[in-house]
């Protein structure tokens, strides 16, 4: 560098360093401003809570089982509810015969046909490899669960029902689909 280069390298040098040890002081009292107004409003918090005369149920509150609405058959208990998602339940016959229902888990999508229950049999209970559901037919009449196909979003329906198919339409936000399954 020639000499001029250098002088105004120092000089913008000395002006960075200047702006730094002058700014970081005052970056420095915001961050523990903020750090202490976060630590104030929490300590508030917390007393105000203890003034309040309502102690928190801090306790989970353990689901109970109740009957199926349209499905007499069948009862239902809350798993496991899925953040900003679906809920998850165990499912078992109320006439007290030990079925295939009670060893998977369901969503709260069961329609009825002739043949027995269409039923939303979940692959997962764990968040991030959700929504990834079986769809199965339920037989009452001979306890079977019969995978009909796999779908991977939460938005689905019947759409058609044939004498030999059935006809399921998808939406996952993104794109949709349809599938024919044969019964």
């Amino acid at each position: 560098m020639n000499k001029i280069q250098l002088v105004i390298h120092h000089i913008f040098r000395f002006i960075w360093n200047a702006i730094f040890v002058i700014s970081y002081p005052i970056l420095a009292s915001f961050g523990l401003i903020f750090i202490g107004i976060t630590w104030l409003f929490s300590t508030l918090s917390s007393l105000f809570s203890r003034l309040s005369s309502k102690e928190p149920d801090l306790s989970s509150k353990e689901s109970e089982w109740t009957t199926l609405p349209g499905v007499e058959l069948l009862e239902v208990k809350v798993f496991k509810q899925i953040l900003f998602g679906p809920t998850c339940y165990k499912i078992r016959r109320n006439d007290g015969v030990p079925s295939i229902l009670e060893d998977h888990f369901f969503g709260n999508k069961i329609q009825k046909l002739d043949e027995g229950l269409i039923m939303e049999k979940w692959n997962s209970t764990d968040s991030k490899e959700l929504p990834n559901f079986d769809i199965c037919l339920y037989d009452p009449d001979n306890d079977t669960l019969s995978p009909l196909t796999n779908i991977k979003c939460f938005d689905w329906h019947l759409a058609e029902k044939e004498e030999k198919s059935l006809h399921f339409k998808w939406f996952d936000g993104i794109q949709g689909g349809e599938v024919r399954v044969a019964r």
